[in-house]
């Protein structure tokens, strides 16, 4: 016979537990009341507070920095799962939703954000003005699991269990420069004559070097001597001359102050999916966002 949970027993408030949990995820009190929209004293108070409930020390001060003690230790895994079960019954509810009115979050590169996104956007909107939108940019992969968004466009294959996913399109991206940085490095014509050129990079690592010298392009460090994390930042400089931008050819094509360099080079493969969690796929706002994109991407 299945026995019921006496409730009597639980001895502490979920709101005091999910900020200790974000203090031991964030380091700080200040840290996780940015992340829950708290003022810092209240996150300080509700742990003090759940210490209290528990009758335990949950954190240590050492030097600026809060230390989880062992009890702290012994029972954050426990809250963290009460967390991942908070944000499930929040997905299930949400996927549950018939309505056609409400908000649906989108993550995308910047690229694809400021450039592809924008009109099939005002589509969306004259479709289904009931639906809100937020548009993330980012060149950093949002965890839809986490409900960080509710669809992802994405230009690599989702691996995530527990999400729906959907390969759109086989896209492309190409080297652009301005014509007059061209004609400063002596307008080349093959790969060897891009041995000095200036690229943009997204950090320091070899990743995008190894990328390229696979397609036949012998590059090193020193062809990278500008980084930037945001993709519409090389682009703009790719504009003013400053040097070569690696950009979608939907993008680059469109654009008139560049052109392509060395048009008879090999393209970057660069898929396009679609992205959701499978319990959001059932939301009828959601499917309708995700089936519009799905085929204004395509």
């Amino acid at each position: 016979m299945h026995r019921c949970m006496d409730w009597r027993s639980v001895r502490f408030d979920w709101n005091r537990a999910r900020a200790f949990l974000l203090t031991a995820e964030e380091g700080s009190f200040s840290a996780a009341g940015r992340a829950l929209g708290i003022a810092q004293p209240t996150i300080g108070r509700q742990v003090a507070a759940l210490e209290e409930e528990l009758g335990v020390t949950l954190f240590e001060r050492v030097g600026s920095a809060l230390v989880l003690t062992a009890a702290g230790l012994d029972l954050v895994e426990h809250v963290r799962a009460m967390g991942n079960a908070a944000n499930r019954v929040s997905l299930t509810a949400a996927g549950q939703s018939l309505s056609i009115e409400g908000t649906v979050c989108i993550t995308a590169s910047e690229l694809i954000a400021a450039h592809i996104l924008p009109p099939v956007l005002g589509r969306l909107r004259r479709a289904h003005p009931g639906i809100e939108l937020e548009i993330l940019a980012s060149n950093t992969a949002r965890d839809l699991r986490r409900r960080e968004a509710d669809i992802a466009i994405r230009n690599f294959t989702p691996t995530q269990p527990d999400l729906v996913a959907k390969k759109i399109a086989d896209r492309h991206a190409r080297l652009y420069a301005s014509p007059a940085y061209l004609e400063r490095i002596g307008n080349p014509t093959t790969p060897a004559g891009l041995a000095d050129a200036e690229f943009f990079g997204f950090d320091r690592s070899d990743l995008m070097i190894r990328g390229l010298r696979a397609l036949g392009l012998e590059l090193a460090p020193r062809n990278f001597p500008i980084v930037s994390d945001n993709h519409l930042v090389q682009w703009e400089l790719a504009k003013h001359g400053v040097g070569i931008c690696i950009v979608m050819d939907q993008v680059g094509d469109a654009e008139p102050r560049v052109r392509r360099v060395l048009p008879d080079f090999p393209p970057l493969p660069v898929p396009v999916w679609l992205a959701t969690h499978r319990e959001l796929h059932t939301s009828r706002r959601i499917r309708v966002v995700f089936d519009l994109l799905a085929e204004a991407l395509a």
